[in-house]
């Protein structure tokens, strides 16, 4: 199977072919992906070198000339680093693209605390508009990429992880899917947490919701699931989609227990599963966790 770095250098190297609108910025990450697309298409696959400040602000000039851009690099380098350039050259102007970002909160361990960003979708979400879209399996990151790019001008974060399901699920772009039915609690699983929560929940009665768009927050699919203790189990900061869940339920009395990346930094490189191991997030911990909190 590919990657979901892979696949959307794939994806989007034949959107290229299909659609002028489409422009490629990279900074030096990902280059060698699309250099069949650069030497097609020169003046849209546009390398910028280690500037990603520079990155987001062509990106953001591309956008105000009616073309689409497609922005990507690891995440603390694509929306921690040039978070300026973001709130202005695409928030303050009004203009749309789409942000796709790798590495995400552990996935290159060796690479350190300078290749995580656990706060993404947190720092992302303190600006109007966006919409966030955390698939759990490269066909489900085609999808969403597919309608990221299609859309008109929105602005769309798209978070690939080389942290992945087993198998892909039949996902609708902006909508959760349930996965199963119980009247015990409702787990919501983001992106690649999805294996990890049903190992959790085996045997257990609770829905399981399965997010791959996490702004907006799908509050009718939520509010439509039998019960009113919710667990969010996210791939990045703990307590990241807390608030919305609250706003989903503001008229029904509820509980929340958000769970995902401690703001505690492990200091270890590791593997993922061992960074999900001291997170918290294996499936023992999580049935634990999850059981503990719909017990009480």
């Amino acid at each position: 199977m590919d990657t979901m770095r892979e696949r959307f250098a794939s994806t989007v190297s034949r959107l290229l072919d299909d659609d002028p609108r489409l422009a490629v910025v990279l900074a030096e990450i990902g280059v060698a992906g699309f250099a069949d697309a650069q030497r097609a298409h020169p003046d849209r696959v546009i390398n910028v070198g280690i500037r990603e400040q520079l990155l987001v602000g062509v990106g953001g000039g591309l956008a105000l000339t009616g073309m689409r851009p497609i922005l990507h690099t690891f995440a603390s380098f694509l929306v921690e680093r040039p978070f300026e350039q973001l709130k202005l050259d695409f928030g303050h102007q009004g203009t749309g693209g789409v942000l796709v970002s790798a590495a995400g909160s552990y996935d290159w361990p060796a690479g350190g605390f300078t290749h995580m960003s656990p706060g993404d979708i947190a720092l992302l979400d303190t600006l109007d508009g966006w919409t966030m879209q955390v698939p759990g399996h490269p066909d489900e990151a085609e999808t969403l990429l597919r309608h990221a790019a299609a859309a008109d001008d929105d602005a769309v974060y798209v978070r690939l992880s080389a942290h992945t399901n087993a198998t892909p699920r039949a996902i609708t772009p902006g909508r959760f899917l349930t996965v199963r039915e119980g009247r015990g609690g409702v787990v919501v699983a983001v992106g690649p947490m999805l294996d990890n929560v049903l190992a959790a929940v085996e045997g257990l009665e609770v829905t399981v919701l399965y997010a791959t768009t996490v702004r907006p927050f799908d509050e009718h699919a939520l509010r439509a699931a039998v019960g009113t203790d919710v667990v969010l189990v996210e791939p990045y900061l703990a307590g990241t989609s807390t608030a919305a869940v609250n706003d989903a339920l503001a008229d029904l009395p509820h509980r929340v227990l958000g769970l995902g990346i401690g703001r505690r930094e492990l200091r270890r490189y590791g593997t993922i599963d061992e960074h999900l191991a001291g997170q918290g997030l294996d499936p023992a911990s999580l049935r634990r966790r999850i059981s503990g909190f719909l017990a009480r």
